[in-house]
C-alpha cells in the first residue's frame, strides 16, 4: 500500500515524523498547519492523517488527540523520504578530535569508538569486533605461569590479541613451550585463523603427531587456544537511552538493560549488518530485540584488514534523529577502516 501515498500524504507523514522526533509528543493536525509550510486546513490535514492511520503509518494514543508514527512509518520515511547527506564539517572535526588512538591496540580502539559514537549521536554506541576467525595469524606464544598453568597469547596480523589460560595435566618446561610456539609459528604463518584450525586438524591426524610427543602437545595446546571464537561487543552510552522520555519508566528501563545484557541477541542483530555493505537500518519490528524495546539500530561495516569485517553503529529509540545519525555512522565506519588498515 506504500505506493498509494500521494505527495500530500508524504508531506504530512514527514511532518508528523519530524515533529514527533523533535518533541516525543503526539502530533495533531493544528500543530502541523502552524509549524510547517502546508497550505491546507487543519480539517484536511486531519482527514489525511486518518487515512495514514488506516494504512498503518500512524496510531492514536488513547490519552491524546494527536498521532504518533509506527515502525512502518519510520521505515517508509528512511527509505522514501529522508535524504541523509554528508556529515557536517563540525561533526567531522569532533569525531577526528576524538580519534586519538595512537599506541592503542585494536580492542582499545573499538572500545573508544563506541564511546565516540555515543558522544556524537547522544544515543548508545555499539561496536562488534570482527570474528577472530577472519584474522590472519601472526604468532602464538606460551608463557608458563605455574606447574600446570600456561598463558597462551595469540596475535593476528592486525594487532588483535586473544589470551587463553590453559590447565595442563603434565608440567611443561618453558624451553619446550618456546620450541612449541616456534614450530607453530612456522607451520601456521600467513593463514587465517579459520584456516589455522583446519591445518591443526590435518596435522593432528598426521604420522608426525603420533611419533613426536612435543609436536603432539603443541597441537593440543593450540587447539585449546583456538577452540572458540568469542567476539567482543563494546557498548557505551546506555544512560543516554534513559534521557529519552519514552523510557523514563523504571520498569521499562530495567527491560532495556536486561535486553542488552543478552549478548547472543545483540550478536544476531549485528551479524545481519554483515550481509551488505554500507549503512543498514533496523527499525523496531525488524528484530525481536529492537521490537521488544521500541528501538532502532543504524549500523555499518568497517574493516581492520583486507578481509576482516566488523560492525559499528548507534542504538536509540525508533524516534531517533535518523538524518543526523546515519551520516555519523557512515563517516565513522569509513574513518575507522582507514585508521585500522593493515598494510
Amino acid at each position: 500500500m506504500d505506493e498509494q501515498l500521494t505527495a500530500r500524504s508524504k508531506q504530512i507523514l514527514q511532518a508528523v515524523i519530524e515533529d514527533y522526533i523533535a518533541t516525543a509528543e503526539p502530533v495533531g493536525s493544528r500543530t502541523i498547519t502552524r509549524s510547517h509550510p502546508i497550505s491546507l486546513s487543519p480539517a484536511t490535514v486531519r482527514n489525511v492523517m486518518a487515512d495514514l492511520e488506516e494504512m498503518g503509518f500512524l496510531v492514536s494514543p488513547h490519552t491524546s488527540a494527536g498521532r504518533v508514527p509506527t515502525d512502518k512509518a519510520y521505515r517508509f520515511y528512511v527509505n522514501s523520504i529522508l535524504s541523509a547527506g554528508n556529515l557536517q564539517q563540525g561533526n567531522q572535526e569532533e569525531i577526528l578530535k576524538r580519534c586519538n588512538f595512537t599506541g592503542k591496540d585494536v580492542d582499545d580502539v573499538l572500545k573508544e569508538t563506541s564511546r565516540l559514537l555515543s558522544a556524537t549521536s547522544s544515543y548508545m554506541g555499539v561496536v562488534m569486533a570482527p570474528r577472530f576467525a577472519a584474522h590472519v595469524y601472526r604468532q602464538i606464544e606460551f608463557v608458563k605461569l605455574g606447574s600446570h598453568r600456561i598463558l597462551a597469547i595469540l596475535v593476528s596480523q592486525s594487532g588483535a590479541v586473544q589470551n587463553r589460560l590453559i590447565q595442563t595435566e603434565q608440567e611443561i618446561l618453558q624451553e619446550d613451550l618456546v620450541r612449541m610456539s616456534n614450530y607453530l609459528n612456522e607451520l601456521l604463518h600467513g593463514l587465517t585463523i579459520a584456516q589455522v584450525r583446519e591445518r591443526l586438524l590435518q596435522e593432528m591426524q598426521s604420522e608426525k603427531a603420533r611419533y613426536d610427543s612435543l609436536f603432539a602437545r603443541a597441537l593440543k595446546l593450540s587447539e585449546e587456544v583456538l577452540g572458540d571464537d568469542d567476539r567482543e561487543v563494546f557498548l557505551d552510552g546506555q544512560a543516554n537511552i534513559l534521557d529519552q522520555p519514552e523510557f523514563a519508566d523504571t520498569a521499562k528501563m530495567r527491560e532495556i538493560f536486561r535486553a542488552f545484557e543478552q549478548k547472543n541477541l545483540l550478536l544476531d542483530l549485528l551479524d545481519r549488518s554483515l550481509e551488505a555493505e554500507g549503512v543498514q537500518i533496523f527499525i523496531g519490528a525488524d528484530s525481536p530485540l529492537l521490537r521488544m524495546e521500541g528501538m532502532s539500530l543504524i549500523a555499518s561495516t568497517y574493516m581492520t584488514g583486507k578481509d576482516t569485517v566488523g560492525v559499528l553503529g548507534v542504538i536509540g529509540p525508533t524516534r531517533m534523529g535518523y538524518g543526523k545519525v546515519i551520516p555519523i555512522v557512515d563517516y565513522t565506519a569509513k574513518l575507522i577502516s582507514r585508521l585500522l588498515e593493515v598494510e
